[in-house]
């Protein structure tokens, strides 16, 4: 090794010592490229089933079973109809669904078995750039399962005011929680069976989050557990914004969302810094 080298080794290593700069290089971007590239040998087909899910649920269950059902009061006591009242949900479904599974189970491979984040954190690259990069690239599954689904809602007429428009944001909000928070869980991951809890977890979430019922048709008790649930939050913000019927209780949805983020982030980089750098 040539003394410019060792002053350069030496150099990154005082770097990754400590302070903003060991955790951050300012370049998630190059993280977002990187899965953008390797998406192009994927399966698109595998990647496009996430977002028929939801529409099949959709034209089962409120196109089918709406048409028995009729109206639904929404949690502000206004009634629409049952596929007006479903459709926002499996509108935060998709997008959560979307951005979960690549911050866990891409994160899985790339951690335990490509070894991927070795090679990434042996670069000028911080653990902060990889969290962030790998999350931002969840995000646009989500975007891409959000944007179709709204498509389709418009079709039907399932938007009822023009905030709608805002779903978009609002589950580009629920996604980045969902993933930051996914890739912070998956980094105590060892096995594939591990991974099971992920189902485990997603399952209830979907059932119980006033997706396909009113949280009005629980006991008390359980819809104290049910809005603790962050999917409950998503779906009331998303379903307030389609319907058109904002209240400021939306404020702290978003605030959820927000503390959501923070921890996943500062868990993920903190565990990221402990596995290769400390």
């Amino acid at each position: 090794m040539s003394v410019g080298q060792a002053q350069d080794s030496t150099a990154t290593a005082a770097v990754r010592t400590g302070g903003v700069r060991a955790l951050w290089a300012g370049n998630p971007q190059s993280v977002v490229q990187r899965g953008l590239i390797a998406a192009r040998s994927s399966s698109w087909i595998v990647v496009l089933s996430g977002f028929f899910e939801p529409v099949f649920y959709l034209a089962s269950m409120g196109i089918g079973l709406g048409s028995i059902i009729g109206e639904v009061e929404t949690s502000s006591g206004v009634e629409v109809s049952y596929a007006a009242f479903i459709a926002p949900a499996l509108l935060a479904v998709s997008a959560m669904n979307g951005a979960i599974y690549d911050s866990t189970w891409n994160v899985f491979f790339k951690l335990n078995y490509g070894k991927l984040y070795e090679g990434m954190l042996a670069t000028s690259l911080g653990p902060l750039d990889v969290a962030l990069g790998e999350i931002l690239y969840a995000l646009l599954r989500g975007l891409l399962y959000a944007t179709g689904f709204m498509v389709i809602m418009q079709l039907l007429g399932l938007n009822l005011a023009w905030t709608a428009i805002l779903a978009i944001p609002a589950v580009l909000l629920i996604a980045f929680g969902f993933a930051s928070l996914g890739m912070a869980v998956t980094s105590y991951m060892k096995t594939f069976q591990h991974m099971d809890w992920i189902n485990f977890v997603l399952l209830p979430m979907f059932l119980f989050s006033a997706t396909l019922y009113p949280i009005s048709i629980y006991p008390d008790w359980v819809e104290g557990i049910i809005m603790a649930f962050p999917l409950w939050h998503g779906v009331e913000l998303v379903r307030g914004l389609t319907t058109g019927i904002l209240t400021p209780d939306m404020l702290w949805h978003v605030l959820y969302y927000a503390v959501m983020i923070a921890i996943g982030l500062v868990f993920t980089t903190k565990r990221l810094r402990a596995l290769f750098l400390d």
